[in-house]
């Protein structure tokens, strides 16, 4: 197992690592020949305390064994530097000392030490204090990386969870919004332009003779034209606000937060012309020889108590229009309250 910091860690696969860092190397000596006997503990040596931090990241120390008088560095200031590195940080230093005063273990303790040991100790208690804050260190390191991969999996699946509720809010075919995503639309907008008393206006459109496309092309070629279709319509909405929808076999429709009547059909006018500008044969149509639409435009300024299902009337009201006068063409309809 490769023992990195960030790789998964586990009590009975993980050798306990003990850096020493002192100056004399009888005092190494001494503590490698104690712990030779224990197969599960890892030793390690450094002479230099220049090289400790460097030595320490790299092998993976669970623990390490400082002495506090060394030539080169104050070994306090050693315990300083061992705790502001992040490599570091939170490895357990047990600070080896030829005296036991108290003020120098308070010191040290205040440092970031985590033990004191008079040099040299008896090597049971030596080999007992070890493994505690190895395996102390190691379950913290455990429980880290089980946080992590707790976090990560949360994040994953709220990324996915959000990638389902749009999938699950759009038309599989077109890409435009779907039935059920227009009805929440139309329900929010419709309560927010109660609260903000500014109007509201709705398209409903169909593409003319539809059926007679269907047949005469077949079903692929239908899809294909609801999809340029589609194509063609979204790329006539200008704010991000507007929703454009699919809401149900040819016909479309499209809320328009914040519009009047005056701004919904100029929207219908500029869908109508964009979808003759596209040019789709269609041969079988009693309209023209491309493919066109029929439009239905209302808009309302809505009152509490109000229901919006009397804008779909109205817009729908204004569609039947438009097809019954010769279709490809945008008609408005008036909004009644049914609960006067």
């Amino acid at each position: 197992m490769s023992k990195t910091n960030n790789s998964k860690i586990s009590l009975d696969g993980y050798k306990i690592t003990v850096l020493l860092i002192d100056d004399q190397v009888m005092i190494s000596e001494a503590v490698r020949r104690a712990l030779s006997s224990e197969k599960d503990i890892e030793f390690h040596y450094c002479q230099d305390p220049t090289k400790a931090i460097k030595l320490a990241a790299e092998i993976n120390a669970t623990v390490i064994l400082q002495d506090l008088v060394m030539p080169e560095v104050d070994g306090l200031m050693m315990v300083r530097y061992f705790r502001v590195n992040k490599a570091t940080a939170k490895i357990p230093i047990i600070v080896l000392s030829t005296k036991e005063e108290a003020s120098i273990k308070s010191e040290a303790f205040t440092l970031g030490a985590n033990d004191y040991m008079v040099k040299l100790p008896d090597k049971i208690e030596m080999i007992a204090r070890i493994r505690y804050h190895s395996k102390a260190y190691i379950t913290q390191l455990e429980r880290d990386e089980a946080f992590h991969a707790l976090e990560e999996s949360r994040g994953k699946l709220a990324e996915a969870n959000l990638a389902l509720q749009k999938l699950s809010s759009l038309d599989g075919l077109t890409g435009t919004a779907n039935r059920r995503n227009f009805d929440e639309t139309l329900q929010k907008e419709w309560s927010r332009s109660i609260r903000g008393e500014k109007s509201i206006g709705l398209i409903m459109l169909d593409i003319d003779f539809f059926k007679l496309y269907n047949d005469h092309y077949g079903h692929q070629g239908g899809d294909d034209c609801l999809k340029r279709v589609a194509e063609g319509l979204d790329s006539a909405i200008h704010r991000e606000t507007d929703l454009l929808a699919r809401y149900g076999g040819e016909e479309f429709s499209t809320v328009l937060p914040d519009t009047d009547l005056n701004g919904a059909i100029k929207v219908a006018e500029e869908m109508r012309l964009t979808i003759k500008d596209l040019r789709i044969e269609h041969a079988k149509s009693k309209v023209t020889d491309i493919v066109s639409i029929s439009i239905g435009v209302a808009a309302v300024t809505p009152l509490q108590g109000m229901n919006q299902e009397v804008l779909i009337a109205a817009a729908d009201q204004a569609l039947y229009k438009a097809k019954e006068e010769g279709r490809d063409m945008v008609k408005s309809g008036k909004v009644t309250d049914s609960s006067d």
